[in-house]
This record gives C-alpha cells, sequence and structure tokens, in this order.
C-alpha cells in the first residue's frame, strides 16, 4: 500500500465526520489519486472499527454495484462491499428524518439472513440457498458523502458504499421454493411508479451477489457471519428523495415495504 497508517486514519475519520455531520467533501481521490482498493477498504475496516469503540453496532453487509450497467460505468471487474450500521436500521412504516442525510436516495433490494457461515472461495447460488433462514424486502438509503454524489471506485468503497440507512418489511420467507430471479418489485414515490425490477436484475440473481461476497470476503479471510441481515445490492436505479417524499415498494410475494421522509 502507498498510503501509511496514519494516513488512511485521517481518511477514515473525515469521511466519518462527513456521516455523522451530515457535510459533503471532496472526493478523497483528488487529493490520493494513487489510491488502490485495499487502501481503500483498509479506510472503511477504519471507520467501522471506530464505530464499533464507540458501541455502534455493525449489523450486516452490503454489496454495492451489482448491476452490469453499473459494473461498465464505473470500470470495474465486480461489484463492491460494505458494512451496515445497526444504529440506521428502520422498520416498514417509520418517518425517516432527511437532515441526516447529504443526498439521499433509495433502492429496492432483497435481503438474506444465513442459518450459517458462509466464506469463499468456492461459494455459489445452491450454496447460499442451502445457508439462508429466510429472505426479507428492504430498501436501502444511499448517500454519498462527496459533493454532487461523484465518486470513483476507491472513493465510495472508502467512504462504505454510501451506506446510511436501511429499512426492511415484516414478512420473511425461505428462500428454498420461491424464484428469487422473477420476484417482481414495484417502487412509487408519492404513489407514481418510479422504477420497476426483478430479482435478476441482481448480477442474474440475487443470491449470486451473497456468494460473490463470500468469495470476495474469503480472499480477505474473512467469513459472512449466520444472523446478519446481508444487502444483496439495488434491483432498482436509486431514486432521490426529499423531505415529504412517501416511498413504497411492492414486493411479489414479500409484501409491501415503506417509509415518509420527513
Amino acid at each position: 500500500m502507498n498510503l501509511s497508517l496514519y494516513t488512511i486514519a485521517m481518511l477514515a475519520e473525515r469521511l466519518e465526520r462527513a456521516e455523522l455531520t451530515a457535510t459533503a467533501v471532496a472526493k478523497i481521490t483528488d487529493d490520493h489519486p494513487g489510491m488502490d482498493l485495499d487502501e481503500a477498504y483498509a479506510i472503511q475496516d477504519a471507520i467501522r472499527a471506530a464505530k464499533a469503540a464507540r458501541g455502534s453496532p455493525v449489523a450486516g453487509l452490503k454489496m454495492g454495484l451489482t448491476s452490469g450497467a453499473k459494473i461498465a460505468q464505473m470500470g470495474v471487474k465486480e461489484p463492491i462491499y460494505g458494512f451496515l450500521n445497526g444504529e440506521h436500521e428502520y422498520q416498514s412504516g417509520a418517518a425517516i428524518p432527511t437532515a441526516r442525510f447529504i443526498h439521499p436516495k433509495v433502492e429496492a433490494e432483497i435481503g438474506f439472513v444465513l442459518s450459517r457461515p458462509l466464506q469463499g472461495p468456492g461459494c455459489d447460488v445452491d450454496e447460499v440457498l442451502a445457508a439462508t433462514a429466510y429472505v426479507v424486502a428492504a430498501v436501502e438509503i444511499i448517500d454519498s458523502r462527496y459533493e454532487h454524489f461523484k465518486f470513483d471506485v476507491a472513493s465510495v468503497i472508502a467512504d462504505n458504499t454510501s451506506a446510511a440507512g436501511y429499512v426492511t418489511g415484516s414478512v420473511r420467507h425461505a428462500a428454498t421454493g420461491r424464484d428469487l430471479q422473477s420476484i417482481g418489485m414495484v417502487l412509487r414515490k408519492n404513489g407514481v411508479v418510479t422504477a420497476t425490477a426483478t430479482g435478476a436484475d441482481v448480477l442474474g440473481h440475487p443470491a449470486a451477489s451473497v456468494a460473490m461476497l463470500a468469495n470476495m470476503l474469503g480472499q480477505r479471510g474473512r467469513a459472512i457471519p449466520a444472523g446478519v441481515l446481508i444487502l444483496s445490492g439495488g434491483a432498482t436505479e436509486a431514486i432521490q428523495v426529499a423531505a415529504g417524499d412517501q416511498i413504497s415498494v411492492e414486493y411479489q410475494w414479500l409484501g409491501t415495504v415503506s417509509m415518509q421522509f420527513t
């Protein structure tokens, strides 16, 4: 790595402060154009460690850049991953204050909770489905800490893949016996259909995203733990929201997730 441990800690503190104060900053690769992905994940890990040291719970993991279009747009070979802060969890029907965000957007996703840990290499869709305790409808709130929501791959990894919050539904369903590829989702903003998707819009199958996460973590000697939420990545495009907006997402057999931004 080219960045010193001091610089990694400094950049992590800058990004977390931006998150906590809802203040946009310039993307960090403007000052560190040679930053590689290992350094970016080291910054993300430092943010995670700082939260853990303050007692902020890590509630799960998330995948990002899981659509073919986003992968091509960002010029990467594979998706990226981040962590979920348990303090940012909401249940369906919640009122969510926009003052805690800079420029929030929402995406419809399928969440997985495992009954046993998974670790690559070699993890595949069948293994993920066999290890899944249940799937749940979820809406992720993303909020880049960078000015104008503009970033490159290394910057967004360091910024914990823009993770800012998530809303989960109340219906839990076994992953087996259901077609996760064809499950339909309809996102409405203020009652108007704004985006539609199916499970196949996430790497062809949302469980493929979880398998990829297990394999990526395996390269770092880590595993997906059992019992935590894994967001498999946005099936719909990211939709901008502001105070006063009401969002609902209907899932074909996983119920509806709704929220009101205040």
